[in-house]
């Protein structure tokens, strides 16, 4: 079976079975359920959720379970909706039809697929194997591959509860709760072999032998396999490595990369599918080049030969400057957990501890997994400009190298997934004005002066749109947030009635991180709240989650809190709970101003900015991540993004240019508005918001950079 086809007969059954307890005309829809490549068609959601639109919410947008839980009269009428049914035939026949297509170039060359191994993956809202940033990023770029045909599959773990859910009392203090998912209810499949038994494989982990089963998820045409430990013949211990995403027990942790890297590498063996580039997403999966090594090691290569072939098929992207963010572990708790390793590669524990110390000769040095993915990789690039020069400092010691450029760590600047992130008014306003597939032509200078003549008007129009959509949205859900916490009557009413669809509306939303620096909102109170007021005034929505353990993120929020009695407060500004990937869509595409204050340099890259550039949102952040290569003085705004080893007096001074940007500059450019009610100076930042992000700032030219800088 050619690689990357093991498991689509799994799935085909899997819909097949679905599809027979439907009413024949929606038969198709079975099938277009049991691939996400309907997330990101223009009106893909919109077909499942006219089957029964409250199903579809309570279901968490997902097919599989909408159609096996949807009652049969509900199921009978959608049946007879011609105009549904006939988007149904035409979706399916699409995404059959893509899946036929040979691959196109994008400096890909030969068909042998680059595993991509990450610890999570954000493809949609309900698949709930993500915690933030890097896993919509992995997601991304696989619905990047899938659109540009190239072969890829994706490696990583079936978490079957997730990461945590958040909820906020009325203090702002963050409960964290988990909610089992069922893989037979999601859009995935488990392989087996010849459709009898599942297909597994098994890890020694805390020396016991720990079998994994592997689901399949399609994302478009890119296979993503799933590994999972809740086996019976597993011990109720080793059932949970697969338990939580980045789970708060740092041997848990441990095993998870165990089974990432080392169960991943012989996953792909059992599948078939013998990779031409292993491409390692962060630290989590840096034992796969050593399970590499071990397998050409029992065919008899010597383990230096062995090691230097696993190295050259391996790449490395590092995603944080931020310590937290680079795990290292006691030599003890790595022999214990990871055990068995040496005999396999036929050497020692300490010969294997050298390859993850910063300084090998330094004996009782943690192990780091960030440190072994750099040693053990051909190739390895931090996820923007800047990041990347951070990176060269960081890592200088570990390289021996006497000065930062001769580190051996270059760039490739994150992008996002266009189809995923711009919205659908102003996808349609694109395709009206460009014409369809105008994203293949992003380079093209005739398709950004076709851009430059749509008028003001239309643009503004679908503006005011999405503005108007999110406020409905947060008019819903901080009213809903606001009663479940047990908030004044007073208080919740005016969730309900507030948020105006004409007011400037500022979002900050992202993993709360205490670098990331939210209390800069809060930093000088009093004139922050005049904001609020008067006949210019802003509104202000925030979301996002704290780590479990980090009580300094959560002190932020509860601060945050303490200000809900002041005047405006209640209508003028939400926190909503439980950030997730549907919340993030309806923000970046409804704010005016998106807001990112990190602290500098620990900004790797920031992608939701980009997210946000997609939908006409004008970036007010500081010049670190992205933004340091993005803004150019006429697409935003930007606060200095000088390192400074006072952090108080840099708090003050950020915290103090932000309000100066929006009392001076933002508020009066967008509420300037002509005889037609159109601000546009306003209008004219919107416009190089947009091209910015569309031209440079695409998963599709980050899937680019890395076929030809990186696995080439």
């Amino acid at each position: 079976m050619p690689a990357g086809r093991q498991g689509a007969e799994d799935l085909r059954r899997a819909a097949d079975q679905l599809a027979a307890r439907l009413p024949y005309a929606l038969s198709p829809l079975a099938r277009v359920a049991y691939n996400y490549r309907w997330s990101w068609l223009r009106g893909g959601d919109a077909i499942f959720e006219r089957i029964d639109p409250y199903r579809w919410e309570m279901c968490g947008r997902n097919p599989v379970r909408l159609l096996q839980e949807t009652s049969t009269a509900a199921l009978e009428r959608a049946a007879g909706d011609a105009e549904l049914t006939g988007r149904g035939y035409r979706l399916e026949e699409r995404i059959a039809a893509e899946s036929a297509e040979s691959p196109a170039a994008l400096g890909f060359d030969g068909a042998e697929p680059r595993a991509f191994f990450c610890a999570e993956y954000g493809i949609h809202p309900s698949l709930p194997i993500y915690a933030g940033g890097l896993g919509v990023l992995a997601g991304d770029l696989l619905k990047a591959a899938s659109d540009a045909c190239a072969p890829m599959v994706g490696i990583g773990l079936l978490y079957r509860k997730g990461y945590f859910r958040q909820r906020m009392d009325v203090a702002g203090g963050q409960q964290e709760y988990w909610v089992d998912s069922d893989p037979e209810r999601l859009p995935a499949a488990l392989v087996c072999r010849n459709g009898g038994e599942p297909l597994t494989l098994s890890v020694s982990i805390r020396g016991r032998d720990v079998v994994a089963q592997i689901w399949r998820v399609d994302v478009g045409r890119v296979p993503l396999f799933l590994l999972d430990a809740d086996r019976l013949e597993n011990s109720r211990v080793d059932r949970w490595i697969t338990a939580r995403l980045y789970d708060g027990d740092r041997d848990t942790r441990l095993a998870q990369y165990a089974l990432l890297g080392i169960g991943g590498m012989r996953a792909l063996a059992a599948l078939g599918i013998d990779p031409a580039v292993v491409h390692l997403n962060e630290g989590h999966a840096a034992l796969a080049p050593l399970e590499l090594a071990a397998m050409d090691v029992a065919r008899g290569v010597p383990l230096e030969q062995a090691l230097e072939a696993a190295r050259k098929r391996t790449v490395f992207t590092t995603h944080t400057p931020v310590p937290a963010g680079n795990e290292a572990y006691p030599q003890a708790d790595v022999a214990r957990v990871i055990s068995g390793l040496p005999q396999r590669l036929g050497s020692d524990w300490e010969t294997l501890f050298e390859f993850g110390r910063t300084h090998p000769e330094q004996r009782n040095e943690p192990v780091g997994m960030t440190q072994l993915g750099l040693r053990l990789s051909r190739s390895a690039n931090g996820v923007s400009k800047r990041h990347g020069a951070i990176a060269r400092a960081m890592w200088r010691p570990l390289f021996g190298a006497g000065r930062d450029e001769d580190v051996p760590i270059r760039a490739v600047t994150n992008g996002v997934h266009l189809p995923t992130w711009m919205a659908e008014p102003m996808r349609e306003l694109f395709e009206q004005q460009l014409g369809e597939d105008w994203e293949l032509r992003s380079e093209d200078p005739d398709t950004w002066a076709r851009f430059d003549a749509l008028p003001d008007a239309s643009l503004w129009t679908v503006r005011c749109a999405l503005r108007a959509a999110l406020v409905e949205q947060v008019r819903d859900r901080a009213t809903l947030d606001r009663l479940s916490r047990g908030e004044a009557h007073e208080y919740v009413e005016m969730a309900a009635r507030a948020f105006d669809p004409n007011v400037l509306t500022v979002g900050f939303a992202r993993r709360l991180a205490t670098y990331k620096r939210l209390h800069l909102i809060s930093h000088r109170i009093e004139r922050a709240l005049q904001l609020l007021r008067g006949d210019r005034p802003i509104q202000i929505l925030l979301a996002g989650k704290a780590h479990p353990q980090d009580e300094g993120a959560k002190n932020v929020v509860r601060a945050l809190f303490r200000a809900k009695g002041s005047p405006y407060v209640g209508e003028r500004i939400a926190y909503l709970h439980d950030y997730d990937i549907q919340v993030a869509k309806y923000l970046v595409a409804g704010c005016d101003v998106w807001l990112n204050l990190p602290r500098p340099p620990l900004e790797a890259s920031g992608t939701s900015g980009m997210k946000a550039a997609l939908n006409g949102a004008l970036n007010l952040s500081v010049l670190d991540g992205w933004w340091h290569e993005a803004y150019d003085g006429n697409n935003g705004f930007a606060i200095e993004g000088e390192v400074d080893p006072d952090e108080e007096a840099q708090d003050a001074r950020h915290a103090a240019a932000l309000l100066d940007l929006l009392e001076h500059r933002i508020v009066p450019l967008y509420y300037e508005r002509d005889a037609e009610g159109i601000p546009r100076e306003w209008i004219r930042l919107v416009r190089a918001s947009i091209r910015t992000a569309a031209r440079h700032f695409t998963s599709r030219r980050m899937l680019s950079d890395y076929a030809t800088r990186v696995y080439a």
